[in-house]
Order: C-alpha cells, then sequence, then structure tokens
C-alpha cells in the first residue's frame, strides 16, 4: 500500500467558484501536473481524495486548486485549515530536491549507527526538526550547522552529528 506524504494544508479560498490556496512545503513553484488527486485529511487518519480539476503555481509555496465538487466558496470554507497529502510517488516526483520535505524517507546515520528513517520534517521558523523512531519510540532532531555533517542523496542517507545525550531521553 503507498503512503502519504503531508505537503502542507488549505489556507484560504479564492474567487468565487470554490478556488483554494494550498500552501505547501515542495519548495517550488507548482502546478500538480500529472497529478489526479490530493488526499485531505477532514478526520485525524482519514485521506479524503480530492480530484484536480485546475492548478496554477502562485509562489514557490502557495498553489491555487480548483478541487472536483468544491464548486462554491461556502464549500470551500469547510475544508480551510485541513491537512493535504499526496501519494508518495506523486510526492517524490514534485518536491523539489533542496526542500527540506524531500528527505522524508531517507536514513539517518550517525558515524556507523543507523539512527532510524525520516518520518516527518517539522519546518519551525529558527530551525528545522526530523523525527525519527529510535528504539521504538518518537524521537526529535535539530538539523543546524552543528548537527548536519552531509546528505547523500543518490543513496537517502543524511549524516549528522548529535550533541551528547540528546538521545538518551528517547532510547
Amino acid at each position: 500500500m503507498e503512503e502519504y506524504i503531508n505537503i502542507g494544508k488549505i489556507v484560504a479560498t479564492f474567487g468565487l467558484n470554490g478556488e483554494l490556496i494550498l500552501q505547501h512545503k515542495l519548495a517550488k513553484k507548482l502546478t500538480f501536473k500529472n497529478v489526479d488527486a490530493v488526499f485531505i485529511e477532514e478526520v485525524k487518519g482519514s485521506f479524503i481524495p480530492y480530484f484536480l480539476v485546475a492548478s496554477k503555481a502562485k509562489t514557490v509555496d502557495e498553489t491555487y486548486i480548483e478541487l472536483e465538487g468544491i464548486g462554491t466558496k461556502e464549500k470551500a470554507k469547510k475544508i480551510i485549515g485541513k491537512q493535504t497529502y499526496l501519494l508518495e510517488t506523486d510526492f517524490r516526483r514534485l518536491a523539489g530536491k533542496a526542500s527540506p520535505i524531500a528527505m522524508i524517507g531517507y536514513k539517518v546515520m550517525e558515524g556507523t549507527e543507523l539512527l532510524g528513517n525520516i518520518e516527518e520534517i517539522i519546518e519551525q521558523p529558527h530551525q528545522v526538526l526530523i523525527r525519527i523512531t529510535y528504539k521504538g519510540n518518537e524521537a526529535l532532531i535539530p538539523l543546524h550547522a552543528e548537527t548536519l555533517q552531509s546528505i547523500d542523496r543518490k543513496k537517502g542517507i543524511l549524516y549528522v552529528t548529535l550533541p551528547d545525550g540528546l538521545l538518551e531521553i528517547y532510547g
């Protein structure tokens, strides 16, 4: 079964015919070419497919989208604030190579130790956190100049050097 990858959320309506503004983390102007549907999490853990009628790039982090079945501003308002997902194959094809979100699924290594796979990228104003499962527990690792050693995009590996004691609180 294919996985869903969170790419952002619906932030506003646009126009009178139910068009929406999708704020995404894919780090490039995006038109969702060759994407049949986006998935909206109307209820936690439930991904409802909405078929794309049209899309137009607005900025590197916002796209205008028109969805089948959402033909009025009133219907569009009901999904404002909802998290939006793509199937993993669509996500891999569309994600900007330099965007942090493109590292979802990468292995995280410290020296020769595999810490886990990146499950989520949490972008905050002053730092990026990655979420992994370490020894059965959720762990958050900050990515910045001191912790990030290198990224092997071909092999899908992120190399880190973590502060002493950081992982002990999780494992």
